[in-house]
């Protein structure tokens, strides 16, 4: 990491969204940029539902979304970074 660069941080929260903070660029499967808003980060999807993908739209609490809360280390992903 360059010297006086924030870091990218990924927050898993609780049967929502991704919450994206740090200097990141999102380019769809068609390499277009997405233009993100200044400031507090981007929030994604994380449900599937969401109208505004890979933005995230608050459909996860309508839908009644659950999913897995904590990071489990999976076998074979050791070789991996951050792992």
């Amino acid at each position: 990491m360059e010297p006086n660069r924030e870091p990218v941080v990924i927050k898993v929260r609780n049967n929502g969204p991704y919450k994206v903070t740090g200097p990141v660029t999102i380019i769809d499967a068609d390499g277009n940029e997405f233009e993100l808003p200044e400031g507090d980060g981007v929030v994604l999807c994380r449900c599937g539902a969401s109208t505004t993908k890979p933005f995230c739209d608050k459909t996860h609490s309508q839908i009644g979304f659950e999913a897995a809360e904590r990071a489990v280390r999976q076998e074979g992903l050791g070789d991996l970074p951050g792992h």
